[in-house]
């Protein structure tokens, strides 16, 4: 292989963009050969020793990416209360968390990952991640409610961001909503006097539930990563 700039080989890798990447070599944040790394340098990926804030970058490759239709009553979190969580229904060799949350009535798209950083980007309030829902009423919501829910309710103390709502039936909507607050779509349709019969997640960024089923999970593929990280760079986010 031959030798090419640390930037390229850093982006390439999914450590972080090539932009990124120039900022972490000036705050030397990146070595090669235990050695401060220069803006200028080439390495040569079979001989030299790469690190990324002291952690080898062959050890971050290794990075895994899963999403889940979680099914109702399932737990979003790692720890143990003599509950199932979302966890104990993977069978995955890799030590993974969720990104993000969802209640036990609520199923659809998790993530899965041992990839902090890209954890910390997705949930991080100031980056306007899109989430899609498609939501169930138990009875006909009219546009007077929808209109409200869309552009701005006050729940948790303070104003929600707007949202982005479509009519599917007179029962039925999908939202988009770009923040992590608990409950936030429930309590949503709650403070214009209507109830959650269904409550189901599609769609995180460009990753979509599509057809999987309830219980069941697989990798990302290459494209929904490749896409997915592009999102993230193009907005200067990793």
């Amino acid at each position: 292989m031959e030798n090419q700039r640390l930037q390229k080989y850093l982006s390439q890798n999914w450590i972080c963009s090539r932009r990124k990447a120039e900022e972490y070599i000036k705050k030397w944040l990146i070595k090669i050969n235990w050695e401060i790394a220069k803006i200028w340098q080439k390495i040569d990926p079979n001989i030299d020793k790469i690190e990324f804030l002291d952690k080898a970058v062959e050890e971050q490759k290794k990075q895994v990416y899963y999403k889940l239709n979680k099914p109702r009553w399932i737990v979003t979190t790692c720890a143990q209360n003599n509950e199932i969580n979302i966890i104990d229904i993977v069978d995955v060799k890799e030590r993974v968390f969720p990104i993000g949350r969802l209640d036990k009535d609520t199923t659809g798209l998790i993530l899965l990952t041992n990839d902090w950083r890209l954890a910390n980007f997705l949930m991080h309030p100031r980056y306007n991640h899109q989430k899609e829902y498609i939501v169930e009423t138990f009875w006909k919501i009219e546009d007077e409610a929808l209109t409200k829910i869309e552009n701005w309710l006050f729940i948790l103390w303070s104003k929600t961001k707007k949202a982005y709502v479509k009519r599917l039936a007179s029962w039925k909507f999908s939202i988009i909503i770009t923040e992590w607050r608990n409950r936030q779509i429930r309590r949503m349709v709650e403070k214009v006097w209507y109830k959650v019969k269904k409550l189901i997640r599609i769609r995180i960024e460009n990753i979509e539930l599509w057809n999987l089923q309830e219980w069941e999970y697989k990798h990302l593929t290459q494209k929904e990563l490749n896409n997915l990280f592009k999102i993230l760079w193009i907005n200067n986010k990793i």
